[in-house]
């Protein structure tokens, strides 16, 4: 009884599980006969029997059914039926209220044809490419050197051993951890993506490698289950599928960051080669102690040039020329100043002497005299003064006073 019915009331009298298991069986009862579509897990076969269990099991979910039919059902539709094929049948869903059980009584089985499988898988990937499962854009490169390395494989399998072999032959101190899972039959896919959900959620795992080997469509149909795709592809760290040979293709190739045409190219890809590392750190080291060296040459070179020139092969040479052009200098500087010294000397004597000549004193020296007035002025002719006006008359050594008689 769901919540709501159980808090309606109280007063209700509760139903005896048998009565629940007859109308659980009696609602199954009145679905009829159904077409179903799953994967063999498991057949029983008992001698002398007539009845024949089935374990039909979901690809996509973790789910399985028990279905029992006439072993003459089975012979007609399916003679050559193993586990791990897919099949399509025709029953009708059965409970038995004694064990709650639910179970499907078939009577009609077909086994999934190549062609349909084919057709199937085709319409799946045309799906998933629409969801943009296979964008190159979206896809992450695995680190040039992973420090662990998860692998998801068959135990004690061909891919194992290719895989932990080459790589550790490549770079020798890889490490890994190995997650052992069923690579085909019903089980494979839950076992797959709940290794991947272990192994994404390590953080020291770089990269996931999904390993194994050669096999036909159907072996390797669990690498096409949608369940695994969407896991694959929503897994953070980088995925890479090795899965069967070069031709094989299975839709978890598309959805993977890398793809390796086999479990040995996976280890190719992923790890690099110490050989090959240490190869090319040697050539690019000589390359660098060539490029070191030819720079230290050229500019040996250089310097060798700079100290083969005369300025610096005899820098005295530079100082005395350099002193012989200051002392040059001086030598012109005092030759004009005593040109100038000496003109202006003589221009000097000239312009004396033509003072002296000019200057009243020197006529007074030739025996003139200059008369006065008693204010001061000069007398140039008789007319300025009168009888009796005091003069003075200068001398050229003294002056002298005097009276105008007339």
């Amino acid at each position: 009884m769901s919540g709501g019915e159980a808090g309606r009331s109280t007063s209700e009298e509760p139903w005896p599980v048998r009565v629940v298991s007859q109308k659980v069986g009696a609602w199954i009862a009145r679905l009829g006969w159904v077409w179903v579509d799953g994967q063999v897990a498991q057949i029983s076969r008992r001698p002398g029997a007539s009845t024949v269990f089935l374990t039909l099991r979901d690809p996509s979910a973790d789910l399985s059914l028990t279905v029992t039919t006439n072993r003459d059902v089975l012979d007609a539709g399916a003679p050559e039926l193993r586990e791990g094929a897919r099949v399509v049948l025709h029953a009708k869903p059965e409970f038995y209220a004694a064990r709650g059980t639910l179970s499907l009584r078939a009577d009609e089985i077909r086994q999934v044809g190549l062609g349909e499988l084919l057709a199937r898988l085709e319409k799946l990937k045309k799906l998933l490419a629409a969801e943009g499962l296979f964008d190159r854009n979206r896809k992450r490169r695995p680190p040039f050197l992973p420090g662990r390395i998860g692998l998801i494989t068959g135990r004690a399998s061909a891919a194992e051993r290719d895989v932990l072999t080459n790589a550790r032959r490549r770079w020798p101190a890889v490490e890994f951890r190995t997650v052992n899972v069923a690579v085909q039959g019903p089980s494979a896919v839950p076992q797959i993506v709940d290794a991947l959900k272990v192994l994404d959620a390590d953080p020291t795992i770089d990269v996931i490698i999904l390993a194994r080997g050669g096999g036909s469509i159907e072996d390797l149909l669990p690498f096409s289950d949608e369940a695994l795709c969407r896991a694959v592809f929503a897994c953070r760290t980088p995925v890479v599928s090795a899965i069967g040979h070069e031709t094989d293709a299975p839709l978890v190739d598309y959805v993977a960051d890398v793809r390796a045409s086999t479990p040995t190219d996976a280890a190719k890809r992923i790890v690099p080669d110490l050989t090959e590392e240490v190869r090319l750190i040697g050539q690019a080291r000589s390359r660098l102690e060539r490029a070191v060296r030819n720079l230290v040459d050229r500019e040996s070179h250089r310097l060798d040039l700079l100290r083969s020139r005369p300025v610096l092969a005899r820098p005295q040479v530079m100082v005395d020329q350099r002193a012989a052009e200051v002392a040059a200098l001086r030598d012109r500087t005092g030759r004009c100043l005593d040109h100038r010294l000496g003109a202006a000397g003589d221009d000097l004597r000239h312009t004396l002497a033509r003072l002296r000549a000019l200057s009243p004193a020197a006529t007074l020296d030739r025996g003139y005299a200059i008369v006065q007035r008693a204010d001061g002025h000069v007398v140039r002719a008789a007319a300025e003064v009168a009888k009796g006006d005091p003069l003075r008359v200068r001398l050229a050594d003294g002056e002298l006073t005097a009276t105008v008689d007339g």
